[in-house]
Order: C-alpha cells, then sequence, then structure tokens
C-alpha cells in the first residue's frame, strides 16, 4: 500500500476530518469542530526534474526539506511561509510569497494534485503541464480553500531558477520613484515614511 493509498484510507468516507501540517497557520478559518478527526498528508519528495523544472513531493512535506533538495540544482519554488510550515498547508491557506510581484501567486505553482474528496474518494485535478488541462481550473479553487473543497495528498509544482544573489535596500523615497529606477523589483514596501524594496538577480 503506497503513502497516498494509506492517506486515503485514513480520511475514510464519512465523519469530520481535517489534515493537520505544520501547524503555523492553524488560527485561519477557526479551529477544527469537536470530534474531527487530524490526519497527516503524506512527506517526501517523490520526483524532481529538473530540466522539466517540476518537483512532485506529499502535501506533508516540509517547505524547508523542499528548499534544500533544490538548493543543490540551483532552482526554487514560489512557496513561502514560517518555519515548520509544509507544502501542503502553503497551499492551503493561500500564502503568496513577498516577492509575488517578480515570481508571481502561489497559485501558479501548482500544476496537479492527487486528491481526497468528501466522498473519500481519490481524484486528480490538474495535469503536469498546462496545455493537457481542459475543463475547470480545479487546482486552482484548491489554493486557499483551506481544505474545504478536497484534501491534498501529493502535489506536482512547477520550479524556477533561484536568483543567483538578492539585496535589501531601504531609504527615504516614495514608492513611484523607486519603482522607476528598479527593474522588476522582487518586492516592494512602503510604511508611509520609508521604501523598502529588495533586489535580485544576477550577481
Amino acid at each position: 500500500m503506497t503513502d497516498f493509498e494509506e492517506f486515503c484510507k485514513a480520511v475514510g468516507e464519512s465523519g469530520p476530518v481535517c489534515v493537520r501540517g505544520g501547524g503555523t497557520h492553524w488560527q485561519f478559518g477557526g479551529s477544527p469542530s469537536p470530534g474531527t478527526r487530524e490526519v497527516m498528508a503524506p512527506a517526501g519528495v517523490e520526483s524532481y526534474d529538473p530540466a522539466e523544472m517540476t518537483v512532485r513531493v506529499g502535501a506533508g512535506t516540509p517547505l524547508a526539506e523542499l528548499s534544500e533538495v533544490m538548493r543543490a540544482t540551483g532552482q526554487e519554488t514560489t512557496l513561502e511561509g514560517p518555519e515548520g510550515c509544509t507544502v501542503g498547508g502553503v497551499l492551503a491557506v493561500g500564502r503568496s510569497s513577498l516577492r509575488r510581484a517578480r515570481v508571481g501567486a502561489v497559485a501558479d505553482t501548482l500544476l496537479q494534485a492527487k486528491c481526497v474528496g468528501a466522498d473519500g474518494k481519490a481524484f486528480i485535478a490538474g495535469g503536469p503541464t498546462v496545455k493537457n488541462v481542459t475543463g475547470y481550473d480545479l487546482c486552482r479553487l484548491l489554493v486557499g480553500s483551506l481544505g474545504t473543497v478536497a484534501l491534498m495528498g501529493s502535489v506536482l509544482l512547477r520550479t524556477r531558477p533561484a536568483p543567483e544573489c538578492t539585496s535589501w535596500l531601504e531609504g527615504d523615497f516614495e514608492p513611484e520613484i523607486v519603482m522607476k529606477s528598479c527593474y522588476r523589483p522582487a518586492c516592494l514596501l512602503w510604511n508611509g515614511q520609508t521604501t523598502t524594496v529588495q533586489l535580485e538577480g544576477y550577481e
């Protein structure tokens, strides 16, 4: 029996159930109702193809573990979260990176997901490439759904080249001036007085 089959069996066909990841955003959406069963999604990197720029991992995989595996190839995903968070947790919460202006939204990272529905049956949403997907874009519905659409067990993510270097700069400038002076800043923050900008790319 595979990890995903065990996950499906743990979810079952009836009764309230939820997937617990790292618990870093457990307060989102409110606490589970009494009697809700907590299950753990499969963890670990299942396959990684740097040439195709895709990686398949269990939804319960710690994000730090995935990042460490990809660091050796000079690639990354756009997922970002606090220490201890899991891949599935970041997707379920729908937390986009502060670098969204450069790397895109978190929903753009998820290509395919092996899930378990409310009836306890497994199904696959999305596809390994964008072009072969037809019908409703269920993957985008899964991102940010807090597990209410389906429970993710395994996901296929898009990867991208990681920047060679990154730098944070701060100054008393208007955000508009910084935007005109910098080429595609990864992040731009303004507190009303000071502008903070993140630049990344080649050294």
